[in-house]
């Protein structure tokens, strides 16, 4: 099935895409939760967590050193930043493409709602 993201990834829908190569495309979010809100997503279409397979190990990892070069350009890496993965419907996933979504640019609040 088709994403949204799919549809960034090949340019058929424009967006602010900061980072592209051969296995992964990142942009920001058009909802920024944070000064810098990133999506960090893999050019191949995986659902969600519990769809990667061993063969997507290498391409799981490019996802994190493009992570890491995207905090650098941004100037948040030396104060930090956050990383989120959300899979299914009650872990917040949305689109049913595999994305990371990258937090920074000010002190971040808790990871999950107290109650």
């Amino acid at each position: 099935m088709t994403t949204i993201f799919t549809k960034i990834i090949s340019g058929e829908i424009k967006s602010d895409v900061v980072y592209q190569d051969e296995q992964v495309t990142a942009f920001r979010d058009i909802n920024p939760q944070a000064p810098v809100h990133i999506l960090i997503v893999p050019n191949k279409e995986i659902p969600t967590v519990n769809d990667i397979e061993e063969e997507d190990e290498k391409l799981i990892g490019r996802l994190f050193t493009v992570a890491k070069k995207i905090a650098q350009k941004e100037g948040i890496a030396e104060d930090g930043y956050r990383i989120l993965v959300n899979c299914n419907k009650h872990g917040g996933q949305e689109i049913f493409h595999l994305h990371m979504h990258l937090f920074g640019g000010r002190r971040l609040g808790p990871m999950i709602m107290r109650r």
